[in-house]
């Protein structure tokens, strides 16, 4: 019942990210799963998933090693966020390599409609894999703070600025007491 759930959410991802802007020449694994599974060739169905398991287990590692990072950093927010993100990745990694044993079995079977079912969910599933892995980085600041070795910053700094450390403020100033007269003038 779980995996079906499961299948169902990246069912509805796949079909939210085929309706998104087109994909960037970059990303030719992207273009690959927005492509309809009926326009692929039985031979490159099988190939390319089994590239995008591949794919997918080699970001299954580097998101490991995000996670090793955090716990040896001892840094429970990013631990507990790549966790996160090690868990989903996981679980798409199970059901696309259960969609490409269905796909390999169907392929042999010569069931058209279930190896296309099939091979589109592994395509979905590796997409989601790669957003989840950037997900991970930014879990760890990868990308939030990615710097050039030869950054250089300058920073000016106002003339009208008042001087002095505001930390340390002055002593107050001395207060004169006067004390009460002795004998009182009428």
């Amino acid at each position: 019942m779980r995996t079906v759930g499961l299948v169902a959410v990246v069912v509805a991802t796949g079909v939210a990210v085929a309706q998104g802007p087109a994909p960037s020449p970059r990303a030719p694994a992207a273009t690959a799963a927005l492509e309809k599974a009926s326009e692929v060739p039985d031979s490159q169905k099988l190939e390319r998933s089994t590239q995008a398991l591949g794919t997918m287990r080699e970001v299954l590692r580097q998101v490991l090693g995000k996670v090793e990072e955090a716990r040896r950093t001892k840094d429970v927010v990013k631990l507990n966020c790549a966790n996160e993100k090690l868990t989903q990745i996981k679980g798409l990694l199970r059901i696309s390599e259960q969609a490409d044993v269905s796909l390999q079995e169907s392929l042999t079977r010569r069931e058209v409609a279930t190896s296309e079912h099939e091979y589109t969910k592994v395509m979905i599933a590796q997409q989601k894999v790669a957003q989840l892995r950037s997900e991970a980085e930014e879990c760890i600041g990868q990308l939030a703070f990615r710097t050039d070795e030869n950054l250089f910053v300058e920073v000016e700094e106002p003339e009208n600025l008042p001087g002095g450390d505001p930390t340390r403020p002055p002593p107050p100033d001395d207060v004169l007491v006067r004390p009460p007269p002795a004998s009182p003038v009428d």
